[in-house]
């Protein structure tokens, strides 16, 4: 390789890092300010996108001038931001005050929404847009030829990071951006209109997800996969600059370019790892980012008493887990093959649920990455079958086994941290596992996955399996049921409630949490190998980061703050994808707008709304 070769190829990361800045430099402000992970930061990129191969064209037909087509970017951009500001006032407004993860699965909701609503303006198909004027040839670096759009794009980054630092140090709104990062109770006390604050924040950081998406046009057509296919990288810039730093933001913006840039030369098949690995690494050794700063402790909410009281069943909840399980054991028996696939899936995502339930609710411990053990689960038990012939009974203990040796390895290094780092790190480790399992091609064939995992021939009947399956989950959700009440899930609450305090009375605080982030995985685990058998097959999309949003879709519609609300949840969000997906195309938008209403009707989920009719129920009396 020679010194042109080399010069092109980091300026051609430095091009893919000054794009990544300006999108994740927005969702960089957002969570500083309003301390709210935007799921839905991708799809303002994607508004952004579609909005500019619109306007754009249009003003280019008045005349094919530079300044018209960066006068339609910063347009485009523009009424992306407005459309953050509609968002900020219709929903987030209304859920600042509920716990972070409600607010997560409103902006998925979100996104949700705006994918089928680009699919019905837009169409399916991938749309092209026009080049820049005037920046439409090569430029000759050392006898290679470059972009001359790419060179500007390495500029605009700097000049973004600039034009914030300004905003930030010289003028009163960035200064009180700058000052909510710090402490944002402290400038609501001394009298800052945070409402105001917060809608002009959600504004700048749409606006900058929009103009990143804009100036993507030259380079990539606008589609309505783009949103996820960006938000990983965003979220991993954000994390690895350190929440809150525009700074550190574009440090990390820089760190990840050149990798990816040189890494594809140097390692071809793990390209989707680099920057994953890349992140672990950071949080491994910097807990807070390159340039970020340790989040203030906050206290979290005891586990209230939910659907299953400690002492054992109330009356209704005997009646209502009785019933559970006899629906389960019945469908078999009067529903068709459907009803039959159906209720397993809801068995084994319930199960799977709630060993996330077990974790975040019972643990404080949010993972953004628990579909990995489901898959990992899934993939040690297919392997066996597929690749060595192992029966399935061997190959579905394994699936627990595996599932709890990768959650032990992962939670090692996942429980030093707390926070949106200690999610982070855990959709880190989740996206590598990932990306082995779709790139190593040979062993787990990539994303074609594996086929052939099935039943051995006694259980191969579909009621046969289902009964399987439902002692299974059963089983497994008795069993963390049981620990959630033995002195171990005491000790894992007071740990989640204070972990100063229990340390202080020699509790060994991570050990607890490592211990109960390994039962978490095994449970999943298992859940994958029962799932990994009734489908008959696996692949990579098992352990992606739309399975993980699932599960935790899963316990925040049944309730975080209820015991058994992650399996009310699991058959809740099924049963939802069931109605909704054959009624019409647009599944996803009835889908988000559904999750969207929940998280505002019922902010303790289904579960909690119970709990919460149950005890008003009790108190009637004794006011009378």
């Amino acid at each position: 390789m020679d010194a042109g070769f080399l010069l092109v190829q980091s300026l051609s990361g430095l091009a893919s890092a000054s794009s990544l800045f300006i999108i994740a430099s927005g969702l960089t402000l957002v969570f500083g300010v309003t301390r709210i992970v935007n799921f839905a930061h991708g799809s303002f990129y994607m508004l952004g996108a579609y909005m500019a191969v619109t306007v754009v064209p249009w003003l280019l037909e008045i005349e094919r001038s530079p300044w018209l087509f960066f006068v339609g970017v910063l347009i485009s951009a523009a009424v992306v931001g407005l459309l953050g500001v509609a968002m900020e006032l219709l929903l987030l407004r209304r859920i600042y005050k509920v716990p972070e993860l409600f607010q997560l699965l409103a902006t998925f909701g979100v996104v949700l929404m705006v994918q089928d609503a680009v699919l019905k303006i837009w169409g399916p198909v991938d749309i092209t847009g026009p080049r820049a004027p005037g920046l439409r040839h090569g430029v000759e670096i050392m006898g290679q030829r470059f972009p001359a759009y790419e060179l500007f794009l390495i500029c605009a980054g700097p000049a973004v990071l600039g034009a914030l630092w300004l905003l930030m140090h010289r003028t009163r709104f960035g200064v009180l951006i700058r000052a909510a990062t710090r402490d944002r109770e402290m400038v609501g006390a001394l009298g800052v209109n945070q409402a105001m604050l917060f809608t002009g924040t959600l504004f700048l950081g749409a606006f900058l997800a929009g103009l990143g998406g804009a100036l993507q046009i030259p380079r990539v057509s606008a589609s309505a996969q783009m949103d996820l296919s960006i938000i990983t990288e965003v979220f991993v810039v954000t994390v690895i600059g350190g929440m809150g730093s525009v700074t550190g933001a574009f440090l990390a913006a820089v760190l990840i370019g050149q990798l990816q840039a040189f890494g594809v030369l140097v390692f071809p098949k793990i390209t989707l790892v680099l920057v994953f690995l890349l992140m672990a690494v950071v949080l491994v050794v910097k807990p807070w980012g390159l340039l970020g700063k340790p989040e203030p402790a906050a206290g979290r909410a005891t586990l209230p008493e939910g659907i299953l009281h400690p002492r054992g069943f109330a009356l209704p909840e005997k009646l209502l887990a009785a019933l559970a399980v006899a629906a389960a054991l019945a469908v078999p028996v009067f529903g068709d093959a459907y009803a039959v696939k159906v209720a397993t899936e809801v068995l084994v995502f319930a199960l799977a649920a709630f060993s996330l339930h077990f974790l975040v609710g019972n643990g404080g411990i949010v993972s953004f990455g628990h579909a990995a053990y489901f898959g990992l689960g899934a993939y040690a038990s297919g392997l066996l079958v597929v690749r060595l012939g192992v029966p399935m009974e061997p190959a579905l203990l394994v699936a627990p086994v595996a599932g709890a040796a990768f959650a032990f390895l992962f939670g090692f290094f996942v429980v030093r941290l707390s926070g949106i780092y200690l999610a982070m790190l855990t959709l880190a480790f989740a996206q590598i596992a990932y990306a082995v399992c779709f790139q190593w091609v040979e062993v787990t064939g990539g994303d074609n996955g594996l086929v052939g995992v099935w039943p051995s021939a006694w259980a191969t009947s579909r009621h046969v399996y289902h009964y399987i399956v439902a002692a299974g989950a059963i089983a497994g959700i008795v069993a963390l049921r049981h620990v959630i009440y033995a002195p171990f899930g005491a000790t894992l609450r007071a740990a989640r409630d204070s972990a100063p305090r229990a340390d202080a009375i020699g509790i060994d605080v991570r050990t607890h949490q490592l211990l109960g982030f390994t039962m978490a995985g095994g449970a999943a685990g298992l859940a994958g190998g029962l799932y990994a058998f009734s489908k008959g097959s696996i692949d990579p999309t098992m352990l992606a980061i739309p399975m993980s949003v699932d599960f935790l879709a899963m316990i925040l519609l049944g309730g975080i703050q209820t015991v058994m609300g992650a399996v009310v949840g699991a058959g809740a969000f099924h049963a939802i994808k069931d109605i909704f997906m054959p009624l019409t195309d647009y599944w996803r938008f009835l889908l988000g707008a559904s999750i969207i209403a929940l998280v505002l009707l019922f902010p303790r989920g289904l579960g909690g709304a119970f709990a919460s009719v149950r005890a008003r129920v009790a108190a009637e009396p004794a006011r009378a």
